[in-house]
Order: C-alpha cells, then structure tokens, then sequence
C-alpha cells in the first residue's frame, strides 16, 4: 500500500513541472535579434509562443537616425506580427514591440539589428 502511495504522489508531482507559457514571448524575429542584414528588410516579422489580440499588440521600428521607419499598423495573424518598413538606409534598427496574448497578459520587449557593415 505504502509503495502504491509513493508512486501516486511521484506521478502528480511530475504532472506539476510541465512548463505553463501563460505569456506571449517573443520566440523568433525576422531580421534575426542582434543580427547584421546585408540590406535594409522591406518588414520586421515577430513570431510570439501564443496568439495575439491584434488591437491590443502594436510594434514601433526606428532607424539610424532615430526616426520611425514603420510603415504603420502591424498586421497580426494567430502569433505573428509583421509590420512593414520604410527605407533608411545602413546603420542601427531599434525594435520595440508590446503584445498582449489572447489569454490576456501582456509582454513587451526591444531589440536591435543592423543593415550594412559593422
């Protein structure tokens, strides 16, 4: 009986360790985080672990010189969010996104890339 309890509790201990994603966080970027692209990308593309409520899910992109290079609202389908880019030119991109995931959590994050040498 004693060997039967133990086995039960080991089994519901283990149910408890699987990973819960009760937020959207951002899984990959295109152009890639921190990445160096060859030419300015004509969008920024976010992939997130949930889906997105679009009215609530926005991203900003600034080019090198600190002006805004999107061109206006993301386009949001299931868990991706995509928003295309004006162009600047070489230099440093500042990615800032805020997500709010359908299970209603919000995350929010930046990041940069670069477009031409280093």
């Amino acid at each position: 009986m004693r060997m039967r309890v133990l086995i039960i509790a080991l089994l519901l201990a283990s149910f408890g360790r699987v990973p819960a994603h009760a937020h959207a966080f951002l899984d990959h970027a295109s152009p890639l985080v921190g990445s160096t692209v060859a030419s300015a990308p004509h969008e920024v593309s976010l992939t997130f672990t949930q889906n997105l409520e679009a009215a609530f899910s926005n991203v900003e992109v600034t080019g090198p010189n600190g002006a805004r290079v999107d061109a206006g609202k993301p386009q949001i389908s299931g868990n991706t969010m995509r928003v295309g880019l004006k162009a600047a030119g070489p230099g440093t991109y500042h990615v800032h996104w805020h997500a709010l995931s359908v299970d209603t959590h919000t995350t929010q994050g930046s990041f940069t890339f670069r477009v031409g040498g280093p």
